[in-house]
């Protein structure tokens, strides 16, 4: 049964892999989790734009900041969006190579 709840959720899933700096957060947090200054230096991001990302994922419900002493440390917020996201990877599209379904300025396809 869905209800909003489940539509909603997926939703903000789909925001946060929306853009690409979101997702290779996610995905470096599905290996391991992280402080925000070694995740900066891993994705190639200032430390603001880093926070800001995390603090999306966080509102999504996606991430999880853990005190530890006077740090803080990011982990995925369930396990099961680890086992989503490894499944997401192992897809294999069929994509029509005419389709620009996001250009490189965010917008969305003019495809069909």
């Amino acid at each position: 049964m869905e209800t909003l709840t489940h539509c909603d959720a997926l939703a903000r899933f789909g925001h946060a892999l929306a853009d690409s700096t979101r997702t290779r957060i996610l995905l470096s947090l599905n290996r391991a989790p992280s402080y925000p200054s070694d995740l900066a230096d891993q994705i190639g991001v200032t430390r603001q734009i880093l926070s800001n990302h995390l603090a999306c994922l966080r509102g999504c419900g996606l991430v999880v900041a853990v005190p530890e002493g006077r740090r803080m440390r990011y982990e995925l917020a369930d396990p099961r969006i680890g086992h989503a996201l490894n499944d997401l990877m192992g897809l294999v599209l069929a994509v029509d190579p005419d389709c620009t379904c996001v250009g490189s300025d965010g917008r969305e396809c003019g495809c069909g």
